[in-house]
């Protein structure tokens, strides 16, 4: 695992170009199997997102057929929130082939290294940083309840009932954070950065980042909150070129949801603590 934030240098990307075409049509891949589920549809349009991306720039083919890599055994299984032993090997294995296969086929075959996993960025964080970081909590204390009691979603995971439930759910939710950060951020983040500017790579992982949730269990309206959540996790890695900066802020809302979750199955089981 790479501990720093350094990357090889390449060109400044173009402002706008039409390598745009074949990153959007992944993205709507992502789409279509995750948020529509509609496989059927995805896979051809995932393969030919990536087909025009080597047509035109072989590199930008690369780094689209990582990414494709990668949410292709995903988009071939239920990652829909069950804590039942068999489902939760099949999801954690599937999860970790799709970061463990772009990560080493950039690395080893394609000899590029692209994808990174900063531990250290060389820099300090800053205030505004640090008072984000504890910010964090209030925002999730205030939004979140309402909108996974209002809505419903909660129902969306399965409610536990005794003490190993209730451990896998905690270690599913954060773990399944943990893999966002990777995957995401540090994988199809990275790669996008390298061909387009931060905002268009931002928004295109943004677009596979919330599909993703969206399957996971965030329906409703959870994209108006899971979409900025995703955009403002780009950005700040890209700002601090640091996974556990991004991680920490991460798993602070996921630390909540896991209290959500058990406060709204079980009523009565822990105090009062949200105000909705």
């Amino acid at each position: 695992m790479t501990t720093t934030a350094t990357a090889p240098a390449v060109e400044a990307p173009p402002r706008y170009s039409w390598n745009l075409v074949p990153a959007a049509i992944v993205a709507l891949s992502a789409f279509l199997m995750f948020g529509l589920q509609r496989e059927a549809v995805a896979f051809p349009v995932l393969a030919i997102g990536i087909a025009l991306g080597f047509l035109l720039d072989r590199d930008l083919g690369r780094s689209l057929l990582l990414i494709g890599l990668g949410i292709t055994p995903i988009g071939l299984i239920s990652v829909a929130a069950d804590i039942r032993w068999s489902h939760y090997f099949l999801v954690a294995g599937v999860l970790t082939i799709a970061v463990l296969v772009p990560y080493l086929l950039d690395r080893f075959v394609f000899r590029r290294h692209v994808i990174r996993f900063p531990l250290r960025s060389g820099r300090h964080w800053t205030l505004a940083e640090r008072v984000y970081m504890f910010s964090v909590l209030g925002l999730a204390w205030l939004i979140m309840p309402f909108y996974f009691i209002n809505s419903g979603t909660y129902l969306n995971w399965p409610a536990p009932r005794e003490p190993s439930e209730l451990a896998r759910l905690f270690v599913g939710v954060n773990a399944v954070g943990l893999w966002d950060e990777l995957f995401f951020i540090c994988g199809v983040f990275t790669l996008l950065r390298r061909h387009f500017p931060i905002w268009q790579a931002n928004l295109l992982q943004a677009v596979i980042f919330v599909s993703f949730l969206w399957e996971l269990g965030y329906t409703s309206w959870g994209p108006f909150l899971t979409f900025p959540f995703a955009l403002v996790q780009g950005y700040l890695f890209a700002r601090t070129r640091s996974l556990p900066y991004v991680l920490c802020t991460h798993l602070v809302f996921d630390c909540v949801l896991w209290l959500i979750l058990v406060y709204a199955h079980n009523p009565g089981w822990i105090p009062r603590i949200f105000w909705y």
